[in-house]
């Protein structure tokens, strides 16, 4: 067991270019997901997975300044980038995190490796239950990801990684490790102008060097201070697997046209 943590991070973003590497508290945004999650208990390694267009140089450069592995790979294939990238750095399991989540709490991660690990033979585990977006972990065997790798065809199944694993339970062994309070309606990912501002703005009340700030923390100050919180409201959760939902049904009717 090689537990390595891959972060899928792009400078390319539809909604907020560049947000990878935006300020947040003095540092880029995917150097703070960074130092929270080394943290975490269990890995062996942290280190990304990003493109290989031109402006993602930016995120390699930004890998090496912070001393971990960047792997670049297929800008619309990410089931392939991850693929090649858990062989180059030679994970099993891979912990699988996207750089949009400067809020990641590193024990969850933690959490949702030990149920991937204790179940023994299991070929995904995933955070389950009414959690934060924000805060979505997977953990995968990479004999998973390669059957995966190869087999899945549609756009959704290889923008998204892990949907071929999930959607085939007959298949696949899947454990899921559940968030223990219902908190679903709370936004912590950044893929929007206002996310972004929520996430300076929690930065701003809680970030003390040396000491990651948990979730609870995060519910208590928004509950606390309820504006806060306000900041990203209404804003569709996982819009980004939802067009790839719209691409499989507009792929298939174009077949079915043919």
């Amino acid at each position: 067991m090689r537990p390595v943590i891959i972060i899928q991070a792009r400078m390319g973003s539809s909604r907020l270019p560049g947000k990878v590497l935006a300020d947040l508290h003095g540092a880029p945004m995917l150097a703070r997901m960074v130092e929270r999650l080394e943290r975490a208990r269990g890995i062996s390694e942290i280190a990304i997975a990003t493109t290989d267009q031109p402006e993602d140089a930016a995120v390699c450069a930004l890998a090496r300044d912070l001393g971990i592995r960047c792997f670049a790979g297929d800008a619309d294939d990410v089931l392939d980038r991850y693929y090649h990238a858990a062989r180059a750095f030679d994970a099993d399991p891979v912990v699988r995190l996207t750089g949009d989540c400067p809020l990641i709490d590193p024990d969850i991660v933690a959490a949702v490796l030990d149920c991937y690990l204790e179940a023994g033979d299991a070929d995904h585990a995933g955070l389950g239950g009414m959690f934060p977006d924000g805060l979505d972990t997977e953990v995968f065997a990479r004999r998973a990801l390669t059957k995966a790798w190869s087999e899945a065809r549609l756009p959704s199944e290889r923008e998204h990684v892990t949907p071929y694993i999930w959607k085939h339970p007959e298949r696949f062994r899947l454990v899921t490790y559940s968030f223990p309070e219902d908190r679903w309606g709370m936004r912590w990912t950044v893929d929007e102008p206002s996310d972004l501002i929520f996430v300076r703005a929690v930065y701003a009340r809680l970030y003390a060097p040396g000491r990651p700030f948990g979730w609870r923390e995060i519910v208590d100050l928004v509950e606390r201070v309820p504006e806060i919180g306000a900041l990203n409201a209404g804003i569709i959760r996982n819009a980004g697997y939802v067009r790839s939902l719209e691409e499989d049904r507009a792929g298939a009717r174009e077949r079915d046209c043919a």
